[in-house]
């Protein structure tokens, strides 16, 4: 039986701050149904629920070192949903904290962590055959794995799988902190292995010394080896291309259900799709819209950032409010000038658009099952999860073809009836436009639009699709 331990940051339903959680909460779910043996590692933030905190259990304490200085580490034990998780107990780091990032020595704290991990194994008494890092915070530990602890025989036969989920989020920090933090010798920062324009890349760290580099989706695997993409870092992940694997997401299809969902109004499926139209009634009503199934009825729920394709649809919101006969809702926050856009657009609009400038888990639930179309145009998208919600509950998503979006979203083809949304190639706002257009052209035919969202719904992302290539991985790492 294989055995593999996550080391991440995050993991929902623990701790969850956006995608990387729910990643860390669910695939060990799944790889564990398929026979390993998967546990996990976290911090034990502060901001976790007392609920969970009651029912951990002390396995064992110790002290870890941070360059010069001697930490507390405890580390605490909690089976949920047939997964073994282990908790990071160091109160300074995490404890009296209130969010796991935005700290002013986040290096110090996930060097620390970084080590307790490694330090934590025998303790536990689990021998990893993969020792899985997930993004920047676990950058520098196959780093130290392989400076200061592959002399013990306890180590030696640990391989590393190093994945990004997002590149932009590097971990970068002053160089001082090499012999004040890290503790490791400067030969790694002078020969380049962590060092990035000067400073101390934990991420690089990570791509540098990992036996292997995985990322979230195909597309995304190939574009971060171009400069656009690559974040500075695209030539050291072509040098390393020969072990860089790119695995789709997936998403919990128990979580994400339309005919159990019980946020919804009314439940339905891909065989009963008149009951999704009464969800959308009843969201237009409950946000003051008029109560129109004839109208197709746009969804954006999404961090309201750059990144996510705001200044495309900035660009092209007015005009398409002024040509065509559409509703829209937004849910999300972010960047004051999108949630202005917003705001002003619902204003000069508000029969026609819903602003809603927060996050609620229950709205965006009864959004996903009542929008026809889900708008996702982003820059960049490493992977993606909400169009994969989307497609779950019937709504079509209009995406731009980058990352995980192009390998989840193929745009319809009316003469081979193949296709599950709608898609552009360039990041232009009148293309985006055209293609928003498109898709309303198709929601008026209701014979090719039922025949969309029928494929969209019998798409299979589930975490049962992508544990497969990880579980290749796994296997290829151990033979060696």
């Amino acid at each position: 039986m294989l055995k593999i331990l996550f080391a991440a940051s995050e993991a929902v339903p623990f701790v969850k701050t956006g995608g990387l959680g729910d990643v860390i909460g669910t695939l060990p779910r799944e790889l564990k149904k398929q026979g390993l043996d998967v546990r996990v590692m976290i911090p034990k933030h502060g901001v976790i629920s007392e609920r969970f905190k009651q029912k951990m259990i002390l396995k064992q304490t110790r002290e870890v070192a941070v360059s010069w200085r001697k930490q507390y580490c405890g580390i605490e034990e909690l089976e949920y949903e047939g997964v073994t998780y282990y908790f990071i107990d160091n109160e300074y780091y995490f404890g009296k904290r209130n969010a796991p990032y935005g700290h002013y020595d986040e290096a110090e704290c996930y060097t620390y962590f970084c080590r307790a991990v490694l330090e934590s194994l025998p303790m536990i008494g689990f021998q990893p055959d993969v020792l899985h890092c997930h993004d920047w915070h676990t950058g520098m530990i196959p780093v130290f794995l392989e400076d200061q602890y592959r002399k013990d025989p306890f180590y030696q036969q640990i391989r590393t799988l190093f994945t990004i989920h997002n590149l932009r989020y590097q971990g970068r920090f002053p160089k001082e902190i090499v012999p004040d933090v890290l503790g490791i010798d400067w030969k790694y920062f002078n020969n380049g292995s962590i060092e990035y324009h000067d400073c101390v890349n934990f991420m690089k760290g990570g791509l540098v010394f990992a036996d292997a580099v995985s990322t979230v989706s195909r597309t995304y695997a190939q574009e971060i080896q171009y400069p656009f993409f690559g974040e500075g870092l695209d030539g050291l992940l072509r040098n390393r291309r020969e072990r860089l694997f790119g695995v789709i997401n997936g998403i919990d299809y128990q979580e994400y259900n339309p005919k159990t969902d019980d946020k919804v109004y009314v439940n339905y499926d891909a065989n009963t799709l008149d009951f999704k139209v009464q969800n959308k009634t009843k969201l237009q009503e409950r946000l003051g819209l008029p109560m129109a199934e004839d109208i197709p009825l746009i969804a954006i729920v999404s961090r309201l950032v750059g990144p996510k394709g705001l200044d495309l649809i900035g660009y092209t919101l007015f005009e398409l409010l002024a040509s065509e006969e559409v509703q829209l809702v937004v849910l999300g926050t972010g960047e004051a000038k999108y949630e202005q856009l917003f705001k002003h657009a619902a204003w000069q609009y508000p029969d026609r658009v819903s602003a809603n400038i927060f996050f609620d888990e229950i709205l965006a639930r009864q959004i996903y099952a009542g929008a026809d179309l889900f708008l996702m145009p982003s820059l960049f998208e490493p992977c993606g999860i909400g169009q994969l919600i989307a497609m779950r509950y019937g709504v079509l998503p209009i995406v731009r073809e980058t990352g995980g979006l192009k390998d989840t979203v193929l745009s319809y083809n009316k003469h081979t009836g193949e296709g599950n949304g709608f898609s552009f190639a360039n990041y232009n706002a009148h293309d985006l436009l055209y293609t928003i257009r498109r898709a309303i052209g198709y929601f008026e035919d209701k014979t090719h639009w039922r025949k969309i969202v029928q494929n969209a719904m019998s798409c299979d992302f589930s975490w049962s699709q992508s544990a497969q290539p990880y579980i290749r991985i796994y296997q290829d790492l151990v033979a060696g």
